[in-house]
């Protein structure tokens, strides 16, 4: 009966949704990294840590949630987190991440890497809404505070899908560009590596049309400019900025490691919405972006590693209960990306649930009475199966 009535209650009160989510990982407004202006020391929680490097983290801090600084959030994140955590942010005032032992492994497998060997690639796999994401967030920030060159592919079914202006390719006619989604994902990259653009130097003579070209040896910001100021270009100028990282990473003379990250890589051998002129699909590999990107997948280069997840969400014309990496990538993906370090990501455990309850509380996030009860939290643990997006979905309503 107990479970009944709080059911009910949830059903009445999603006319009263408030705006805010909290699931994945988001973006930070920028504000000062203190917000607690009083002198008197914080004190201390089950729920929090203060060790906020993911360097020095490990398993004693699972379940506890770390504090990223906004200008952390603004420069590695700055438009390619879900907004539900957007809003979570701007709301709690803090932008936190829960530290879970799928990101410390792969943490813990790129402290001890050999970099001189080609690159590892790794694949964060889980039923929809474990977490896979926020796990690739956490092993990206790690990379970034260790001075890694970060390459991120927030969501690549965007690329398969939903394409706002196709034009035939002006280095090949068989491939199509995406001008608008290349020129956004390069601004984005300008802003996460501003400090590598100036000191990276192309290797090869580009031509861009009979006027403009950008020549061996001016700096890789140069290209990256050339994208942004010419959208007809921009997406010619993203094949050749990931080209000329994989060709320079991990060679003499290359002072950067390179972290490419890719949520929902399984869309690089999926199927595409997209239409031609003639109304027929156009197959992923058609489009440049896709073409380049799989090139990167490939483990023919050094001194870096390959981040990736697995997405049901946005995965065209495949089973919503798929979520193993030979369910999710098909034959030609496996065989594309074999081999690969799996990681799974499982919903939350009895010690990450009510770290994350304790955290809502604490963000007086839980205003419904019977939910800060020891009954109604048993009850939010029966409805969400203590999975991490459908517990957001639950706590939003209360």
């Amino acid at each position: 009966m107990a479970l009944h009535r709080l059911s009910f209650r949830l059903r009445q009160t999603v006319t009263h949704v408030r705006s805010l989510h909290t699931s994945g990982c988001g973006q930070q407004q920028q504000q000062p990294q203190s917000v607690d202006t009083s002198s008197e020391p914080e004190p201390l929680s089950v729920f929090r840590t203060q060790e906020h490097n993911p360097a020095c983290q490990s398993e004693r801090h699972i379940g506890q949630y770390y504090t990223v600084p906004p200008g952390h959030i603004g420069t590695l994140f700055p438009h390619s987190l879900p907004k539900r955590y957007q809003q979570q942010v701007k709301t709690f005032n803090e932008a936190c991440i829960m530290v879970r032992q799928p990101a410390l492994e792969v943490i813990s497998y790129l402290k001890n890497t050999d970099y001189s060997q080609p690159a590892l690639r790794y694949i964060f796999y889980g039923l929809k809404g474990s977490g896979k994401t926020m796990s690739l967030c956490h092993t990206v920030h790690f990379c970034y505070t260790q001075g890694w060159l970060v390459l991120h592919i927030p969501d690549a079914h965007k690329w398969v899908k939903n394409c706002k202006e196709l034009l035939p390719s002006s280095y090949n006619p068989s491939r199509f560009d995406q001008p608008l989604e290349s020129t956004a994902w390069l601004r984005d990259f300008k802003i996460t590596n501003e400090q590598f653009l100036s000191k990276i130097k192309t290797k090869q003579r580009y031509v861009w049309t009979k006027r403009e070209f950008t020549d061996e040896g001016r700096p890789l910001g140069e290209l990256v400019d050339q994208g942004i100021s010419r959208i007809k270009s921009s997406t010619d100028v993203v094949g050749a900025v990931m080209k000329e990282l994989r060709l320079q990473s991990g060679q003499p003379g290359s002072d950067f490691r390179l972290a490419v990250a890719v949520d929902g890589v399984n869309a690089l051998w999926g199927r595409s919405s997209i239409k031609k002129q003639d109304k027929s699909a156009v197959d992923p590999e058609e489009l440049t972006l896709i073409y380049n990107l799989r090139k990167l997948m490939k483990n023919n280069w050094t001194g870096g590693a390959i981040i990736t997840t697995l997405a049901q969400t946005g995965s065209l014309y495949t089973s919503k209960s798929a979520y193993l990496p030979q369910e999710l990538l098909g034959e030609t993906g496996f065989d594309n990306m074999d081999p690969f370090i799996p990681v799974s990501v499982p919903n939350y455990s009895e010690k990450e649930f009510e770290g994350c309850y304790q955290y809502f509380m604490d963000r007086r996030w839980l205003q419904h009475p019977q939910s800060l009860t020891e009954e109604g939290k048993k009850e939010i643990i029966f409805l969400s199966n203590k999975n991490p997006s459908m517990l957001d979905r639950i706590c939003s309503f209360l």
